[in-house]
Order: structure tokens, then C-alpha cells, then sequence
């Protein structure tokens, strides 16, 4: 009867060499004893013995810490779903929320006023051309009342109208459709307290670097050079206050470059208005430019007319 063949057994347990065990060799192995043997001429050393006994035990411990690292990936995957429920919960609020206030605008404003909109729905013809900031504390709806097509309106950071030679951008093509073809017979710039784009304006250093905001509120550095000159002696804030009715002026000054404009303030068919809406005290400051008074030296001084305070 042939002997059964020489069982192969690694040396390391996870090395790629191994060694044969013959039939009569043993070793324990998880409580099972086997004879001691000479595997090829070598002795079985009792570290190999203990080596091969730890590995063993190392294995058991496996299964343990599988359950525990699973159980955990559950538990965080659950949490994630959790999270975007919640939040997806949140964003269907908010748009209930908007869904109710625009069914209530329909009720109360629109089928009450449908002679009005559906006029509306033909054509505009609006009074004002408005240039406000986009801070979502001041919109000129709601702080002047302006109702669906009484106003034309642009709103852009710290309310600055570039000048003429700057070339196009969003505010001069607002400006041109409202002079040239709704023919509005008053543009209002609209100023507020704590303005955002106004304090970066104050607060930019002219070191070279660039960037949107920066780049946009560089129209404003006229106002700025005036602000700092006139309001030296005060603190930085009082300085950025000055500043947010001084860069009024000079976008006012500002629409005088555009030629259609210009000839249109000449001929008395446009009026050409500042604002101030300071909401820490719900104060509105109102006038208009002078004109003749302002072009009279030829210097580009601003000159102001018709000056209100609504408190």
C-alpha cells in the first residue's frame, strides 16, 4: 500500500516557501497533538510550533472585529442618510414657504388687480430707472412701495454706476433700454448705511491683487479719495458712512457721460435723482441733481437740489 504524500507546510504561515510534514510528524495545532518529527532532516523548532499557534488564535479574533467594523459602517451610513433626509426635509420648508407667499400675492394682488397685470402683460411704461445694491437688506420694493411696473430696476454690489468710457456691462445696458426705449423720465440711485461693497472699497489696498469685488468697486475710488480727504479726522466707520452717500454723487455724475443721457437732462425730459436709506435708523434721505449748477465750472462739481429727509 502506497504511503499517503508528504503534506506541505510553510515555515512562515504567509510566506511562499513551504517545508513537507511526513505522515509521522505531529504538532499541536488549536488543542491537537502531534509526534514530534523531523521535516526533511530538520528539526521542528518549538518557535515554529508557538508561530504557527498564534496565527491561529490571531484568526479567531476576526470575525469579532468584522461585526464591530460593519455594525460601525452601518451606523455611519445610516447617519448620512438621516442628514440628507433632514436637510432635503429643510429645503421642501423653504419652498412651501415661498409656494404660500406666491399663492397669497395671487389671491390678494394679482386676481384683485387682473386688469392691471394683464395691461401689464402688453407693455411697460415706468416712471423710474432705480440703481440699488443687491444687499438683501434694502430692496426698493419694499422700502419705497414701488408697485409691478412703476419701476425699472438693476441692482448691483454698492449701487455704483461706472462711467461711459469703461464700456458695456449690465448696468449701462439697463440703463439704455430704460432711457432710450421705456423713456423714463427719472433715474434714482439709491444709497444705504452698512454697505458691504462700500467698506470694501474703503478698506482695499492698492497692492496689485485682483478680484470680482475688487474689481467692480474700483469705480468707486473717486468717491473713496473724497471720503478719506473730507472725513479724515474720523473713525474708519464713519469714514465708510460718508463714503456710501459720496459714491451716490458720483454715480450721478457718472450717467452725465453717457451722451443720451446727458442730452436728455439737458432738455429738461430726465431728472436725474440721489438716494440714502439708512436702516439702523429708518431714515431716507432724498435730492436731485442741479444740472446747470453742476456743469456751470466745468470741473465736474456736484451740485444738489431739492434735498428731502423722511424720518
Amino acid at each position: 500500500m502506497a504511503s499517503p504524500a508528504p503534506l506541505a507546510l510553510s515555515r512562515d504561515p504567509f510566506g511562499s516557501k513551504s517545508l513537507a510534514l511526513s505522515s509521522n510528524s505531529s504538532m499541536e495545532l488549536q488543542g491537537t497533538t502531534l509526534g514530534a518529527s523531523r521535516i526533511f532532516g530538520y528539526q521542528l523548532k518549538s518557535e515554529t510550533h508557538l508561530r504557527l499557534f498564534a496565527v491561529s488564535r490571531s484568526y479567531q479574533g476576526l470575525p469579532l472585529r468584522a461585526s464591530r467594523d460593519h455594525s460601525s459602517m452601518t451606523q455611519q451610513l445610516e447617519n448620512a442618510r438621516l442628514e440628507t433626509v433632514t436637510k432635503a426635509e429643510d429645503a421642501c420648508d423653504i419652498f412651501n414657504d415661498l409656494k404660500d407667499r406666491f399663492l397669497s400675492f395671487k389671491k390678494n394682488k394679482y386676481m384683485e388687480n387682473i386688469e392691471h397685470f394683464q395691461n401689464l402683460a402688453n407693455a411697460q411704461a415706468p416712471m423710474f430707472m432705480v440703481i440699488a445694491c443687491a444687499d438683501s437688506r434694502v430692496c426698493p420694493s419694499n422700502i419705497l412701495g414701488f408697485q409691478p411696473g412703476e419701476a425699472f430696476m438693476i441692482r448691483n454690489v454698492a449701487n455704483l454706476v461706472p462711467p461711459f468710457e469703461n464700456g458695456p456691462c449690465e448696468t449701462n445696458a439697463a440703463l439704455e433700454f430704460a432711457v432710450n426705449t421705456l423713456k423714463v423720465e427719472n433715474l434714482l440711485v439709491i444709497g444705504h448705511s452698512c454697505c458691504g461693497g462700500i467698506r470694501a472699497l474703503m478698506g482695499m489696498e492698492d497692492d496689485g491683487s485682483t478680484s470680482f469685488i475688487k474689481s467692480w468697486v474700483i469705480v468707486g475710488k473717486n468717491a473713496r479719495t473724497k471720503a478719506r480727504a473730507a472725513a479724515s479726522s474720523l473713525d474708519f466707520d464713519q469714514q465708510c458712512k460718508h463714503c456710501e452717500k459720496e459714491s451716490v454723487n458720483h454715480s450721478l455724475l457718472n450717467l452725465l457721460t453717457y451722451p443720451w443721457i446727458e442730452e436728455k437732462v439737458a432738455k429738461g425730459e430726465l431728472s436725474i435723482h440721489g438716494g440714502y436709506y439708512d436702516f439702523t435708523e429708518c431714515t431716507f434721505e432724498k435730492w436731485s441733481l442741479d444740472y446747470s449748477e453742476s456743469k456751470k465750472d466745468g470741473n465736474g462739481r456736484f451740485a444738489a437740489k431739492d434735498r428731502m429727509l423722511w424720518c
